[in-house]
């Protein structure tokens, strides 16, 4: 790590800040440009400790950057994972006020819920469907608490203000039809995604590390290094397979996944 605790600490604030006054803000590696991941992580940490210390409770976690298209674009060669906490949970069809998320987009998810605890650095798909209760469709609420783009000087962002923004996580949508493990061929779920009832995007859950389960696979990795464990009860959101679709007030985002049935999400 090349940040020490203070600097860690105050990055983290200026997160919480942005977040609540619902202003962006400058992105860490601005000021940190010899930041690495460890202290994106450690960053990430620290302002959702300090959402824990308010009262909010861990629900589950997500993983995003799947795709080699976003890695390419991002100049990584390996996901990222973020946080869910209770107050990030919305209903199927809710109506979700805009403003009180900074440059939201919208992207589509499979979520695994858990049955039983998964621990290990060497997990299988088939031991992931194991210890899954269900699956069910769902969308991710992406937002950036930093600007992806500054609008004076056009930096962008990096990967680093990106784990250190959440992973952009801000919400989770889930909906539609709960399938039990084995039901259907995850690879070949899929949706047809319309903004305001046009088709904006078209995916097959498969983009994700060639299997959804392998980005539940990944994130429990990723925590088994720290000695932690995916619990029974926690919501796993597998990894976006579309592009994140950009929302302002008035929009209406509807995903039909087939037999799966549909979910959506509506924005005031």
């Amino acid at each position: 790590m090349m940040l020490n605790p203070q600097q860690i600490s105050e990055a983290a604030d200026a997160l919480y800040q942005a977040e609540s006054k619902r202003q962006q803000i400058d992105p860490v590696t601005l000021s940190h440009p010899e930041m690495d991941m460890d202290d994106a992580y450690a960053i990430q940490s620290s302002w959702v400790n300090r959402k824990i210390e308010n009262g909010r409770k861990v629900i589950g976690y997500k993983i995003g950057l799947t795709s080699r298209a976003m890695q390419r674009v991002m100049k990584i060669d390996t996901p990222d994972y973020g946080v869910l906490l209770d107050d990030m949970l919305f209903d199927d069809g809710a109506n979700l006020e805009t403003a009180a998320f900074l440059d939201p987009q919208i992207e589509v998810e499979l979520a695994f819920v858990l049955k039983d605890r998964l621990f290990g650095e060497d997990l299988t798909v088939e031991q992931v469907m194991d210890a899954t209760d269900y699956v069910i469709p769902a969308f991710e609420l992406i937002a950036a608490r930093s600007f992806r783009i500054h609008p004076e000087t056009a930096y962008t962002r990096t990967v680093f203000d990106t784990i250190s923004d959440n992973a952009a996580n801000a919400g989770i949508i889930m909906g539609g039809r709960k399938v039990k493990p084995g039901e259907t061929d995850l690879r070949w779920a899929g949706a047809i995604v319309k903004l305001n009832g046009v088709i904006e995007q078209t995916g097959l859950a498969a983009a994700v590390l060639d299997h959804p389960a392998n980005g539940i696979c990944w994130i429990a990795k990723r925590f088994a290094a720290h000695g932690i464990a995916l619990e029974p009860g926690q919501v796993l959101l597998s990894g976006s397979f579309t592009a994140p679709i950009k929302v302002k007030a008035g929009d209406k985002v509807t995903a039909e996944y087939g037999s799966l049935g549909d979910i959506s999400v509506n924005f005031i």
